[in-house]
């Protein structure tokens, strides 16, 4: 079953930056799509970005260009890089796997597999 170990969240004020990371285990990690989630106190889950296998990205709206995916297939990671934090973004940030079509195309509105425990994002001055 894949595993996930999402770190790299903390206790930030506005403005800071963050780097999320997520490492994979058992799976064939450069055959799949990437993508973080997240969810705040009582709002349901949403997506925040996804990457392909071949470096293709998808963001949410929201992100407007403070969010950075990226990956490293030798080390099964996906990293999210977040900048000039906000307290909207106060969340549970949670990583996934997702099916694609080819190496630039990927559906992030289905995870392949559960859930893993996420790393809390927490933003207030």
């Amino acid at each position: 079953q894949v595993q996930f170990v999402e770190s790299g969240g903390d206790s930030v004020e506005p403005g800071g930056s963050l780097r999320l990371s997520c490492a994979a285990s058992e799976i064939i990690f450069s055959l799949w799509a990437m993508g973080w989630y997240r969810q705040a106190p009582g709002k349901q889950r949403e997506l925040v970005a996804g990457i392909t296998s071949g470096g293709r990205t998808n963001y949410a709206d929201f992100t407007k260009g403070r969010f950075t995916i990226s990956r490293d297939d030798a080390k099964s990671t996906v990293y999210l890089q977040i900048n000039n934090l906000k307290p909207e973004d106060t969340a549970v940030y949670y990583c996934n796997v997702f099916a694609q079509v080819g190496a630039y195309y990927a559906n992030y509105s289905r995870p392949v597999t559960s859930w893993g425990q996420g790393t809390q994002v927490s933003v207030s001055s």
